[in-house]
């Protein structure tokens, strides 16, 4: 019983004829309400068939939020029918007294599309699952897919949305990101970790909008086809656990209720309680950030009084599948999730996560032992989770909860990209081509991310080596190491060529700047030779959700026992695995108590990914920004090289002294 939704289905039709032959999109002989048979006969009516008019069935657009209502139209519609003597008094009565038994109205599906990390991906990331993936003109028609489904729907992110973004979003301060999630139409943006990236003052212009206090790079509507000023987010940033130190109060809104037909639903959004160990200090300096599951749980008794049965957390921390081989996984699932969610009130019916950039679909128990959904869809736009919220319009009760993580594939001739969005990301591209399109060097062959057993990287080595030459000479810093956070780096440098006129081996501005997008400038600090020691069992020390292995430049050298392979991470941190005596500088041991100066950017400077050590530092001195010292170096050093991650050995046990 198809097409036409109820508002439509209950119209006039007093002009309507009955005609021999019933051009029927139901077949079926006789009048149904749902799976109650009427008997009466299905006629056609103005070119289609009654039973096409009688709108009860989800797929249809059914959603009447209540039985009453299906019942309601069915009787306003049959009474038209009567009215132009197509059916008699006694059919009329037939078809209603079906609709009136049927259980059409009892639940209401609502549709949710989420998504997580998106990190201002507007153009593809490439390729996912053998296939074209994301870009967010695809993105968005995937989402319009799922929205067509059910005319009750919701679009949500479980953030990142801006922070660690491509050039063409982040240098315009990351607007063309919220403009394209405007036109998008998400609703919710549960506020992430990047967010922070430029703290707290510029995540209240996201929401708000205006132009950046100093960067002429923003507010480039007049130039690309946006309202201008910067409007802001047309969509609600939510921050449950995040307040503000002088009042208490959250910086955004604790949680938003939708209202689909009589039936609410509550979705309480937060970010990582970790969050200022990994975002710059000083951007949050006036911010607290409070445990997730104490935060959800104080909130239920405010939901439950304000009628809400059904509640959706959307929190950007999340979990990781060592071991599961599609987007639906979830084989061996680890990490901060599953704390957060066996501690939640069993109001709560599904949680949305984020921030590991994995996608998985789990069910894992609350603090009642009650398995809920719990899902993520890995990062970029690559994927987005499909979501059916089946709820019981008579007790508000969630009825049932289906997930599915769907693959953004481009080369789906079905699902036709949005052309506004598309000429949105090829209009800020086009603005930020001739800095983006800019040789820095070439390279001799691709450098990358991967670590060795030890956790170094071809490409950590080069970006210590570009920031202890950027800071070594006297007046610069007098730097003598240079250490890079591995999650500062971003991207890989590939060695083909990502442009026809660049040629292979070229390294863009547009590339560095995907490396390293966080803008941070360096910094030269002096420690003693006890506190570098210090500094690198902090790798995996007891606050670290993981081994974070720095990245140190050349000359410092030394060896660990740490095994990088477990999987047991949670078994092994909090204890010493540096070899004593192997932490060298070109060759000789440094000494615990001698002093030494240590470059690294000010996101490290102040503490940042746990690494309070640096915080211990003195005689501190300003640099220049990340991406000038590795343009700088390219430049010294053309063409470059992979590093020979030959710097951090890692042992089954240390030298005997």
């Amino acid at each position: 019983m198809k097409h036409l939704a109820h508002p439509l289905a209950v119209g006039v039709l007093l002009s309507f004829s009955v005609q021999a032959q019933a051009a029927c999109l139901d077949t079926r002989p006789s009048v149904f309400a749902g799976t109650v048979d009427s008997t009466v006969l299905n006629k056609e009516v103005g070119g289609v068939c009654m039973n096409d008019l009688i709108v009860d069935a989800a797929v249809e657009g059914a959603n009447w939020g209540n039985h009453g209502a299906f019942v309601s139209a069915v009787s306003g519609l049959t009474r038209d029918w009567l009215k132009a003597r197509i059916i008699s008094n006694t059919e009329r009565s037939q078809i209603v007294r079906a609709a009136a038994q049927s259980d059409v109205g009892d639940t209401l599906l609502v549709k949710i599309a989420a998504i997580n990390d998106f990190h201002g991906q507007l153009f593809s990331p490439g390729s996912f699952s053998g296939k074209p993936v994301g870009g967010i003109d695809a993105l968005t028609a995937y989402v319009n897919v799922i929205r067509a489904k059910s005319p009750s729907n919701v679009t949500v992110s479980a953030g990142d949305l801006i922070g660690a973004t491509p050039l063409v979003s982040a240098l315009f301060h990351d607007e063309p990101t919220i403009e394209g999630m405007n036109i998008l139409g998400l609703d919710i943006n549960a506020v992430g970790n990047h967010e922070f990236d430029e703290g707290r003052d510029e995540l209240l212009r996201m929401q708000n909008g205006g132009c950046h206090p100093t960067d002429p790079n923003s507010c480039q509507g007049n130039a690309v086809g946006t309202p201008f000023p910067f409007e802001g987010a047309r969509f609600k940033f939510l921050a449950a656990n995040v307040t503000e130190k002088a009042d208490g109060k959250t910086l955004f809104p604790a949680y938003a209720i939708k209202n689909f037909q009589g039936n609410k639903v509550a979705f309480v959004g937060m970010t990582l309680e970790a969050t200022p160990s990994i975002v710059t200090p000083s951007g949050i300096s006036t911010l607290d950030f409070k445990d997730e599951a104490d935060t959800v749980n104080a909130l239920i008794p405010k939901l439950k009084a304000q009628g809400v049965e059904t509640v959706v957390v959307l929190i950007h921390e999340g979990g990781r599948d060592t071991t599961g081989t599609t987007i639906n996984d979830c084989s061996n699932i680890s990490g901060e999730i599953l704390d957060i969610v066996q501690r939640l009130d069993d109001e709560v019916d599904l949680v949305i996560s984020g921030h590991t950039h994995q996608a998985y679909l789990c069910s894992l128990p609350n603090r009642e032992g009650r398995n809920i959904p719990v899902t993520s869809t890995n990062a970029q736009g690559r994927t987005v989770t499909e979501i059916d919220l089946v709820i019981n319009a008579r007790t508000r009760d969630v009825v049932s909860i289906a997930v599915d993580n769907v693959l953004v594939d481009r080369s789906n001739a079905a699902v036709t990209p949005v052309a506004a969005l598309t000429a949105l990301a090829d209009n800020y591209n086009a603005l930020a081509a001739p800095l983006a399109n800019t040789p820095l060097g070439n390279i001799t062959a691709a450098i990358t991310r991967s670590n060795n057993a030890a956790g170094e990287s071809a490409l950590g080595d080069v970006i210590a080596d570009a920031q202890l030459e950027a800071t070594a000479a006297p007046e610069l810093g007098g730097a003598v190491i240079a250490v890079m956070n591995p999650g500062g780096i971003r991207a890989d440098f590939t060695y083909p060529s990502s442009a026809a006129l660049e040629g292979d081996g070229v390294v863009t501005y547009g590339e560095a700047f995907n490396v390293q997008p966080f803008g941070n400038s360096l910094v030269t600090k002096t420690f003693t030779g006890q506190q570098i020691y210090d500094l690198l069992e902090q790798q995996w020390g007891a606050l670290q959700p993981f081994a974070r292995i720095l990245q140190v430049s050349n000359g410092l050298s030394y060896q660990h026992i740490f095994d990088t392979t477990s999987a047991n991470f949670a078994a092994q941190k909090g204890g010493n695995y540096v070899c004593d005596g192997s932490v060298k500088l070109n060759g000789v041991a440094i000494d615990k108590l001698a002093s030494y100066r240590v470059t690294m950017n000010s996101f490290l400077a102040s503490g940042g990914d746990n690494f309070t050590v640096f915080n211990q530092g003195t005689a501190q001195l300003g640099g220049a920004l990340d991406l000038d010292a590795m343009q700088q170096y390219f430049t010294a050093h053309h063409p470059v090289a992979p590093g020979a991650q030959n710097r951090i050995a890692g042992l089954a046990t240390c030298p005997a002294p």
